[in-house]
């Protein structure tokens, strides 16, 4: 087990403190899972002060004593009650906040009230933008456990080609690469933030079912085991001369990945074969725009535009009417952070530390979908690098 260093904490903490105090914020009070792992190290239940000046309390509920073997950061403290957190922070020196934030993108509204109550006189206004900001530059100890899932994640890829046959489900194809990777670390859950966005380990699916839309605001969804989690593999027999899409999301220590690869057996259509070196094209198109300082929605404008031009209007990104609005989103704790390769990012741009994945991909109802996805860092010194490293190339088996 990976304990999260000290002073990558507090680095972050830092960080964390100097948008607050640009924001004019006396506190950000943070209780998401995924925040908590990033700034305190582990997910024990309880919230984290973190106040404009000084050190962070992390107050636990449960389990104090995990936390405090888990996170570096030197105040963590039990308490029993939002009652007690007033008299928590008198203990520490710290008076009450008169402006705090809270990630009320995720919060729910009779947890916020809970809040408001503990500090009536308090003007609260939405941190999740800061900490956004702050977890979309990846540190060089992040880099390093990224690059530890894309080695797992070529590790499934390799099972893939070893394990697909004729006949067998795709449910099954699914178990097998999702204990390939249960071997090799993956912590069995996938992280996104946006509201009712579950996702399990992958998107594994064949032939005609790689076209079936979903829920989910992803290009590709499946048809799933049932209306319940209605997207995903099912109970699709895989035949020859179709594709199988493998888009799977690694995972180590917490960290994300994500990698599409395609497969057959046999072969595919001309037109299918067409519209996966079509995809190849774009996201070199997109290697050329992804510099430092570019807007994010001028990439996807880029890319958008190119796929239009090769013929595919009515279906890249989803078939008509399914069509989603980005190319590639920002990765790390979890699946959807900054930074967006979307339609109307206009005025963020991109920075060295940022990683996203990037999944050009093209659906035909009723014959199936096409596409590839990588995931990329923007270096300091070596401008955009790629952190997956699978072949590339179509695999016929």
């Amino acid at each position: 087990m990976r304990i999260t260093p000290r002073e990558e904490l507090d680095y972050r903490i830092s960080r964390l403190q100097t948008y607050m105090a640009g924001a004019g914020l006396d506190a950000v009070i943070i209780v998401q899972n995924a925040d908590l792992f990033y700034f305190t190290g582990t997910i024990q239940s309880g919230n984290l002060y973190v106040p404009v000046e000084g050190d962070p309390i992390y107050m636990v509920r449960k389990e104090h004593s995990r936390a405090r073997m888990e996170s570096g950061l030197k105040l963590v403290v039990p308490f029993s009650s939002m009652k007690n957190i007033p008299g928590i922070l008198a203990d520490h020196g710290y008076s009450l906040p008169g402006r705090v934030g809270m990630e009320l993108d995720v919060v729910p509204v009779a947890f916020f009230e809970r809040y408001r109550a503990v500090f009536p006189n308090a003007d609260f206004s939405d941190a999740t933008p800061l900490i956004r900001r702050v977890r979309m530059i990846k540190s060089k100890y992040e880099i390093h456990l990224l690059q530890d899932a894309a080695v797992q994640v070529d590790k499934v890829h390799r099972r893939a080609m070893e394990v697909i046959r004729e006949g067998m489900t795709d449910l099954e194809l699914a178990a097998e690469l999702e204990f390939t990777a249960r071997k090799e670390g993956h912590q069995g859950l996938v992280r996104m933030r946006s509201f009712n966005s579950e996702l399990f380990y992958a998107h594994i699916f064949s032939g005609t079912d790689t076209a079936v839309p979903a829920y989910v605001d992803t290009p590709l969804g499946g048809l799933g085991l049932n209306p319940s989690f209605g997207q995903g593999a099912g109970l699709k027999r895989i035949e020859r001369n179709e594709p199988i899409i493998v888009d799977f999301a690694g995972c180590v220590d917490g960290y994300l990945v994500d990698q599409t690869r395609v497969l057959a057996i046999g072969g595919i259509s001309d037109r299918l074969r067409r519209a996966y070196d079509d995809m190849i094209r774009v996201q070199e198109r997109m290697i050329t725009l992804a510099l430092p300082g570019t807007p994010w929605g001028d990439v996807y404008e880029g890319c958008r535009t190119l796929a239009e031009r090769l013929g595919y209007a009515d279906s890249f990104m989803g078939a008509r009417g399914a069509q989603v609005s980005f190319i590639g989103h920002g990765i790390g704790i979890e699946i959807d952070e900054y930074p967006f390769i979307a339609r109307g990012f206009s005025e963020m741009v991109l920075e060295p530390g940022m990683v996203f994945a990037f999944e050009p991909k093209v659906v035909f109802p009723g014959e199936g979908a096409i596409g590839i996805e990588n995931t990329f860092y923007i270096s300091n010194y070596e401008g955009l690098k790629q952190l997956t490293f699978s072949d590339q190339e179509l695999v016929i088996l």
